[in-house]
């Protein structure tokens, strides 16, 4: 996608000022996902070279990419394995990349998690173990618990995905019925030290629910994640839920003596991204607010809550003043109640166009800053005050997408998906909004 500095025009909205503003959008989120590039992010926090080894272990959409940027700048010998989503592959000379399967995992996640294991072990206080975690690395590493088969593991991840749960909620269960996650992996590296080098793709960029944090203590417990199977109504097996019952499958806490020393940093975040997007905003002459990066729930209900706030800023000037961009990251989630392919962002979009109704000032782009929303290979998709017009113009119901949850299917048959490829960083959810000025206001 290309870049421009032009200025937008602050009256009405003709074709060609609507062109502008899908560039503008556009351009946002190149922006967001630029500065969270490992390349530029890795670099500066690499730490000292240790006395011993250095091991270079990781997971997530990132990950591989984040290897190769550890490669190009270390000055010493390494060694290391990292798995990533099929397709997110970077070639390492020295670090070995694997692929497997992403949201739902697979054997070759568990051969992956199991020779990661193999990599860390026997080390001494001498080495240091440089682990670089991004989102995905949930179902990335999927090594069972005991009493769990990968089987289990996979019915229990598709039952979350379709849940309605949020980021927070899956992890906890994740953490909990897994032989690798929950500090389990750092434990593993003792009495090694242990350095994260983490990209967030969670709300409040909590460490422990990035990937499920294998490499950090975790504050959850047992009882918290037997809460939300029965929240959601998730099915795991008897001997499972007995082993959570009575504490058997805990995840470390703080003060283990199993944990190794560990030092964390978290080297780019939503918050970052949002930001990158507000200058880019700026530049072309457009005032933009960041309103969260952190916003959760229901995908529908937000997108019926930012129609609202967009309805308020086009009509009556309030809070803000257009011609701007409002700004907001986070993670929401759909309950799969249809047979569409789901999507968050993709369902926010609709939602909001339906509450909108054709509102002529208002433009919209979501997307998943890694390239892929929900299980497409689509990051997201653009939203025009015309979106709902052109839909009826070819037969298409925009509620009865929603309820079937079909926003994918809805904004490929308009030719308004946003397609960008893997884009080897994840800072979660990018939404922008824009709202044009009143014809003859500035």
């Amino acid at each position: 996608m290309s870049t421009s500095n032009e200025s937008l025009p602050s009256g009405g909205i003709d074709i060609r000022s609507a062109a502008t503003i899908d560039r503008l959008l556009k351009d946002m989120f190149d922006a967001a996902v630029a500065i969270a590039q490992p390349t530029s992010r890795v670099p500066g926090f690499l730490p000292a070279p240790p006395r011993g080894r250095l091991i270079v272990i990781g997971a997530g959409k990132a990950s591989a990419a984040m290897a190769k940027a550890v490669e190009d700048n270390w000055p010493g010998p390494l060694e290391g394995t990292v798995v990533t989503r099929y397709g997110y592959a970077v070639p390492c000379k020295r670090i070995e990349i694997l692929e497997a399967s992403h949201p739902v995992p697979d054997a070759n996640g568990l051969a992956a998690a199991k020779k990661i294991l193999e990599h860390v072990a026997g080390l001494t206080a001498d080495d240091m173990v440089l682990c670089l975690i991004s989102g995905g690395g949930s179902a990335l590493l999927p090594l069972p618990a005991s009493g769990l088969t990968l089987e289990h593991k996979q019915a229990i991840n598709q039952e979350l995905l379709a849940s309605g749960a949020s980021i927070s909620e899956m992890n906890c269960v994740r953490r909990h019925l897994s032989a690798i996650k929950g500090g389990r992996l750092a434990a593993a590296c003792f009495p090694a030290r242990v350095v994260n080098l983490i990209i967030s793709d969670v709300p409040a960029d909590g460490v422990n629910d990035i990937a499920s944090g294998p490499t950090v203590p975790d504050s959850s417990t047992c009882a918290d994640a037997i809460a939300v199977l029965r929240r959601y109504a998730i099915t795991v097996p008897a001997n499972v839920m007995a082993m959570l019952e009575d504490g058997q499958l805990e995840s470390l806490k703080s003060d283990d003596p199993r944990l190794p020393p560990i030092e964390t940093h978290l080297i780019a975040t939503p918050q970052l991204a949002l930001e990158a997007a507000a200058k880019q905003a700026r530049a072309a002459g457009i005032e933009a607010h960041i309103l969260s990066d952190a916003i959760e729930g229901e995908a529908r209900d937000v997108g019926k809550v930012m129609a609202a706030i967009a309805r308020q800023v086009s009509r009556g000037a309030q809070p803000f003043t257009p011609p701007c961009v409002l700004l907001s990251g986070g993670e929401t989630t759909v309950t799969i109640r249809g047979s569409g392919r789901g999507g968050r962002n993709v369902e926010f979009l609709l939602s909001m166009g339906i509450a909108l109704n054709g509102e002529d000032r208002v433009f919209a782009m979501a997307g998943d800053t890694d390239g892929v929303d929900g299980q497409e290979e689509i990051a997201g998709a653009i939203l025009r005050p015309d979106t709902l017009v052109r839909a009826r113009q070819q037969d298409i119901h925009p509620p009865a997408s929603l309820a079937n949850n079909d926003a994918h299917g809805f904004f490929q048959a308009l030719g308004d998906s946003v397609i960008t490829g893997p884009t080897l960083t994840n800072v979660n959810d990018f939404r922008a909004i824009f709202i044009a000025a009143r014809p003859g206001n500035i």
